[in-house]
């Protein structure tokens, strides 16, 4: 990134951060002054609408977590799909080579034969007699011998190709019930997926508008407090790393990507999900990697917090369900959630499962 943008980065989290640690929740929520008739009470440091608010808060994070897993699912299903699906067109290639193969093969093994026997009939010591040159018919009597080790080996070919074609067909249909299968997963995820975001649409659909701004309030509360932690243990003292050519095309074309909305299971141009983005962002640096999160945090090497560097993916929560890219200056940049853009946030938002680089 460029020091301009870098720098708005870290003044909009220095100032988030800020007013994190500054507000008092109990100071802008505080119950109207009451009438001079009655006692007035102590107002409480969190009302009981806050208290109701928060657990939603923390039932809407648990919804769209699971949601986010299910994704994952559906994600690395769809991936093994797509891999059988190839593996059983190019199965049924090979098997019709194979067949057309064996069909010029039994061509070629009945013209021997019929060779064979239009020169049978009289036994070879009468053929070599009558013959009016013996060393012609010595000649002849050794092509035959040669076309008969011919005609040996064309059957074992034969034999060799309905073999072959007997283990491809076995091979095809064992990707079709691998296909079945992952087909079958996919539609469970995505019933899981639209019934988890179902959840928690309606459940934020009976909230009312100022207590829609006030659950928006406490999910930035809580995540420049997690920020704030972060930064507090004196990470980003430590993190010096710069970012690698691919890395810098990769944090490029992530962050070109801000302002566009979530949809789970999509890899662009118009949205994307968590790991769609950042599996895209790294295929526009050319190098690819895994679709899904969970396989990024498996197959990719990982590096400590302490040498991260831009263009490094950030795996978040103990079951690696989320995935964002780290940009420099403490930030990431990453798809949320569902009803959520792609958008910049601090690195330290949300509990760090470890960190992997895709281009070490």
């Amino acid at each position: 990134m460029g020091s301009g943008k870098r720098s708005l980065t870290t003044a909009a989290m220095v100032l988030a951060c800020a007013c994190a640690v500054l507000s008092a929740p109990g100071v802008a929520y505080a119950s109207p002054t009451p009438a001079p008739t009655r006692t007035p009470t102590p107002t409480p440091t969190t009302s009981p609408a806050g208290k109701d608010l928060e657990a939603i808060r923390k039932k809407l994070d648990a919804l769209y977590h699971d949601a986010a897993v299910a994704t994952d699912a559906y994600n690395a299903a769809e991936e093994q799909a797509k891999q059988q699906s190839a593996e059983i067109v190019d199965l049924a290639r090979v098997i019709v080579q194979g067949q057309d193969k064996l069909d010029e093969l039994k061509d070629r093994a009945g013209a021997a034969a019929r060779a064979q026997y239009r020169g049978g009939g009289l036994p070879p010591e009468m053929r070599l007699w009558l013959s009016d040159n013996p060393q012609q018919y010595l000649d002849g009597a050794g092509r035959v011998l040669q076309g008969e080790h011919a005609t040996k080996g064309l059957l074992a070919e034969m034999t060799r190709t309905q073999q072959d074609l007997q283990q491809y067909a076995k091979d095809a249909s064992a990707q079709w019930q691998k296909l079945e299968a992952n087909r079958q997963a996919k539609a469970t995820a995505q019933k899981e997926i639209k019934k988890q975001i179902a959840a928690a649409e309606k459940l934020e659909s009976q909230l009312q508008k100022k207590e829609k701004e006030r659950l928006a309030k406490l999910e930035e509360e809580a995540a420049n407090t997690a920020q704030t932690a972060w930064l507090s243990s004196g990470v980003l003292a430590e993190i010096s790393g710069k970012a690698s050519e691919q890395g810098k095309k990769a944090v490029k074309f992530a962050t070109d990507q801000i302002g566009k909305p979530y949809e789970w299971g999509a890899e662009g141009p118009g949205s994307y999900d968590c790991s769609g983005l950042t599996s895209q962002a790294w295929a526009a640096a050319g190098h690819g990697i895994p679709r899904t999160s969970q396989e990024q945090w498996k197959q990719l090497p990982h590096v400590d917090v302490k040498d991260m560097r831009p263009g490094d993916l950030i795996i978040y929560f103990d079951d690696a369900s989320h995935v964002a890219m780290y940009i420099g200056d403490g930030a990431i940049v990453h798809a949320p959630r569902p009803g959520r853009t792609v958008t910049i946030a601090g690195a330290g938002s949300m509990p760090i499962l470890g960190v992997v680089r895709p281009d070490a």
